[in-house]
């Protein structure tokens, strides 16, 4: 199973893409910007004078033990949730001066889970991903077919959301969320929250590969992992958080160490290189039980 590279602007035309993004700063591939983030809930800080940026062209991995902001930082970043100080652009715009259906067509969100029970087919949930766009009939049936063929969920077409397995409901909404983005263009954020974790082997390695030719045609993807050795395999950049603070930023070869990995998790592990891909990995040692 190979993840061929998508268009990731799959029907509109040059002018449209042209008027839609006229307005914003193509002059950095800085694509967000966060300064200064602070967020707490009650006494625990989630977010701690928080500085960021993300660019385009880009996987970066949002990693850590559990709590330690990954999801807390992704939902900042894109608007979901606020931080109580500091402040988030997009393609040097403030996020708060966004009109909320431009956004949509140039963010897509792919959370950790999605509350939807009604018993939609699975094809008709992929469509929902078009409701931002101006597609035709014709338009719309393409792109959902382009898109659930790439994320290898066209099988699943007329199969009942509900009746899913998490996985494949996991992959369905992928293809929603590169439905939303199919007329992007040059201004395409994906955001990742947990996208492999209730994916079998084969289709989490095809998933982070779509991640990967998403940037490759230059989107800016961020990735919130748990698993460090998929992380190291398929993404450009390895950010560290801990106690809402980055503890570590890097490439996968300069950050995946063992101080790093047994400073953060309380794990001791050591560090290889792939004798093939020459990235790093980790293997968990024995641990002394206290």
């Amino acid at each position: 199973m190979t993840a061929t590279a998508i268009d990731i602007d799959l029907l509109s035309s040059k002018e449209n893409s042209s008027q839609n993004n006229a307005s914003l700063n193509t002059n950095t591939n800085s694509v967000i910007q966060a300064r200064n983030l602070k967020l707490r809930y009650g006494n625990k800080v989630l977010l701690d004078d928080l500085n960021l940026d993300i660019h385009s062209g880009e996987v970066t991995a949002l990693l850590g033990p559990n709590g330690a902001g990954k999801s807390t930082l992704l939902k900042v970043l894109c608007g979901e949730v606020t931080a109580e100080f500091g402040e988030v652009s997009f393609f040097g715009q403030p996020l708060s001066s966004w009109d909320r259906a431009t956004l949509a067509k140039h963010l897509g969100i792919l959370p950790q889970h999605s509350a939807l029970s009604f018993a939609f087919t699975a094809k008709e949930v992929v469509e929902l991903g078009a409701i931002p766009l101006q597609l035709t009939s014709p338009q719309l049936k393409s792109v959902t077919q382009i898109t659930m063929d790439y994320v290898d969920v066209k099988n699943l077409a007329n199969r009942l959301y509900p009746t899913l397995s998490g996985g494949e409901k996991q992959r369905i909404h992928l293809a929603r969320v590169l439905t939303q983005l199919s007329q992007a263009g040059e201004h395409c954020i994906l955001m990742l929250d947990e996208p492999t974790s209730a994916l079998d082997l084969a289709h989490q390695h095809h998933t982070l590969q779509i991640a990967k030719n998403m940037a490759m045609q230059g989107a800016a993807v961020i990735v919130v992992l748990h698993d460090l050795n998929l992380a190291a395999q398929y993404t450009d950049r390895m950010i560290f958080l801990k106690d809402g603070q980055i503890k570590a930023d890097g490439t996968p070869s300069q950050v995946l160490t063992a101080e790093v990995v047994e400073s953060l998790y309380g794990w001791p592990v050591t560090v290889h290189t792939h004798p093939k891909e020459n990235y790093p990995y980790i293997l968990s040692a024995n641990h002394p039980i206290l």
